[in-house]
């Protein structure tokens, strides 16, 4: 394998492009060079549900799985029946979600993780939300 030095800047604008975890570094070079994808299989979320939860323009589809680690514990939450769910309560965003677990004003897109159903990884919230340009 190759290396290539890149500067910090050319980085994170790499990175922002990302789709998603499964989405590498070399995805978001091959896209913006047009060469043709080395045949990954993207994942396709389940048709939309009334069960599904939105927020932001994203779509949470019924059964996606969260996660955090705050102070060494652990938390969870799960899209279930058009609701966030978090130790039992619902949230009406990522952020109030947070906030429930750390008692501060916090960026729950930043801090929650994410399982899709029919995904294996997780991957930050924030990786989801649509970019503009």
């Amino acid at each position: 394998m190759l290396t290539i030095d890149i500067d910090f800047e050319v980085f994170k604008a790499l990175t922002a492009r990302r789709q998603s975890e499964a989405f590498t570094v070399n995805d978001v070079i091959r896209a913006l060079l047009k060469l043709p994808s080395q045949g990954t299989k993207a994942f396709v979320a389940p048709a939309s549900t009334a069960d599904d939860w939105f927020c932001k323009g994203v779509r949470f589809p019924v059964g996606t799985e969260l996660r955090a680690s705050y102070k060494g514990a652990k938390h969870t939450g799960v899209i279930k029946a058009g609701k966030l769910l978090v130790n039992g309560q619902q949230a009406f965003s990522p952020s109030n979600a947070a906030s429930m677990i750390t008692g501060n004003n916090i960026n729950g897109w930043r801090f929650w993780e994410a399982r899709l159903p029919g995904q294996s990884k997780w991957q930050l919230l924030d990786v989801l939300r649509p970019r503009t340009n």
